[in-house]
């Protein structure tokens, strides 16, 4: 017997041996062709490695990280009880995989909300000097929904010590309960703000926005309400985002307030509107010449396109970097659940810069893609001085994919121009995805109505998908990303910006330039060949 113990001792010895090697062994050797390849699979848009994805949550950059938190539903490629997915990359484009942050707990869910690092240890919750990372959340009691309460949303937190890679609850979670029996009482936000000295947390609560200040994290105070008599109600309001940003070429300091909509959407479904004005420490303010672009139901938005919702800022960026930097969730309540992929479900923007300017229309925030991302360019395809009159084929350009593309192009519209002009890819189905300008109506349009499948949704390729044009120039300066299943459009420096997935039977092929009307002139033409961007 004696023998055969020490048998099976040596043999279970061995084996965790070779276990502890297979395992060494895997994270060294180079991952399977196949990852991240699957049909209609992003190449340089974050994306999960599987499972269901929504809302980005806790974008906090620290120790040279950017952090980025998200809705995650491990178990199915649809909605479920909510996780806090993670991740971190040091340069917003190359991502890696991190477990999971946040799971269910006897609270609830995981819903929404941000994170901060807590430089000087106002919570009390860091060790060994260190400035703790604290996220804050909501917690969803699913059983009290059930149960018919309408108090079942409130708002807890979390800390870690080891930079974001393992987290503890806070033992007296919930630092916000739910006293007013607000059934959509969700989506915490928190900044320090300097010029009170306190923690400001913004959530939103149906049909407004409600403010909370704190010297600590833990203890919330509610300063006011914002909201209720301004912007679109055409349905719930999430996912709120308040921020101070520099106007630019003045250096006057505003306020931002980003608030995302489902639906009510300028195109249908989800969507993000947003408000400009002061904050004075307790109440958010509107500027007297943004009030009147946000009375009666009106809004001003982000993103006119149909697949960009719940995007938030990165908190603690740097102050020698001092971008404001967005992201994201790449698709629509409209029919999220229900789209055409089998591994995992959506995927995020691209990051991007938010800047506050002062146009001809009032106050707007300008949105463009971070310059990160120019490392992934190949050499470039390059046109110039070409008038446009019909169609441009420049399909077949050596190291160009139609489907893995970015695109910068200047364009001069005629006098009184009444053209139709674009970029249209295709493919061996003889299905089209097109974006242009119409400059006829004075608009940029997102037309996947034969882009491909589309009978999973009766809203998907409904109609063509429109965004007002706000510049007067003549010169049309258009900056586009095509990613395997998606499209988004940067016009006039960020003045204009769509958002667009699709799913074509196979990838796009084929690339051509088009006028109709009328021709117009190709002042310059860049067309990049975009790396794949490996997820980790």
């Amino acid at each position: 017997m004696k023998n055969l113990i020490a048998t099976l001792l040596c043999l279970s010895i061995f084996l965790s041996g070779c276990q502890e090697a297979i395992e060494k062994e895997d994270i060294s050797t180079p991952m399977d062709a196949n990852y991240y390849t699957e049909p209609h699979r992003p190449q340089f848009h974050f994306s999960p490695e599987k499972m269901w994805m929504n809302d980005p949550n806790g974008m906090v950059y620290y120790d040279g990280e950017y952090h980025l938190f998200y809705q995650y539903y491990p178990e199915s490629t649809v909605w479920g009880p909510m996780h806090w997915g993670h991740a971190v990359s040091k340069d917003m484009v190359h991502w890696e995989h991190l477990p999971i942050a946040l799971y269910p707990d006897s609270l609830g869910y995981i819903f929404s909300g941000s994170a901060v690092v807590d430089w000087n240890n106002t919570s009390g919750l860091g060790e060994n000097g260190q400035p703790p990372l604290i996220a804050i959340f909501t917690h969803h009691d699913a059983e009290a929904e059930k149960a018919g309460r309408n108090d079942f949303q409130y708002q807890s937190i979390a800390f870690s010590n080891d930079r974001g890679r393992t987290w503890t609850k806070y033992a007296g979670n919930p630092v916000i309960p739910n006293t007013e029996k607000i059934r959509d009482f969700r989506d915490p936000k928190v900044i320090w703000d300097e010029g009170s000295q306190q923690w400001v947390m913004a959530f939103a609560a149906q049909n407004h926005v409600k403010l909370w200040g704190s010297p600590d994290l833990k203890n919330w105070t509610h300063l006011s309400d914002f909201g209720r008599e301004w912007g679109s109600h055409g349905g719930v309001w999430e996912c709120p985002d308040l921020f101070p940003i520099t106007l630019s070429n003045s250096g006057e300091t505003k306020w931002v307030l980003l608030l995302s909509i489902n639906p009510g959407g300028p195109n249908g479904g989800s969507a993000t509107q947003y408000f400009v004005g002061d904050f004075d420490g307790n109440t958010f303010t509107l500027d007297p010449s943004f009030a009147s672009d946000v009375s009666g139901e009106k809004a001003v938005w982000l993103d006119w396109g149909p697949d960009d919702y719940a995007g938030v800022t990165w908190s603690d960026i740097p102050k020698s970097d001092g971008r404001r930097l967005f992201m994201g969730w790449m698709s629509n309540w409209d029919y999220a659940t229900v789209v055409p992929t089998d591994t995992w479900r959506s995927a995020m923007t691209l990051p991007r810069q938010l800047t506050l300017q002062n146009t001809a229309a009032g106050l707007r925030l300008f949105s463009e893609p971070v310059k990160e991302l120019e490392t992934l360019r190949g050499e470039s395809y390059n046109l110039e001085n070409q008038s446009i009159d019909g169609d441009y084929d420049w399909s077949g350009q050596p190291g160009i994919s139609p489907s893995q593309m970015e695109v910068l192009l200047e364009v001069e519209l005629p006098q009184g121009a009444q053209t139709d002009f674009g970029i249209a890819l295709s493919n061996s189905k003889g299905e089209e995805y097109r974006i242009g300008f119409d400059a006829a109506k004075n608009e940029f349009y997102s037309d996947r109505t034969k882009a491909g499948e589309s009978g999973f949704s009766e809203k998907f390729a409904a109609k063509r998908h429109t965004a007002p044009r706000s510049s007067d120039s003549q010169t049309l300066r258009l900056h586009l990303f095509f990613d395997v299943a998606s499209c988004e459009l940067f016009a006039d420096g960020g003045a204009s910006v769509m958002t667009e997935i699709f799913f074509p039977a196979e990838d796009f092929s084929k690339v051509k330039l088009y006028s109709t009307g009328g021709a117009v002139k190709i002042l310059k033409m860049k067309a990049y060949p975009l790396k794949r961007a490996v997820m980790r």
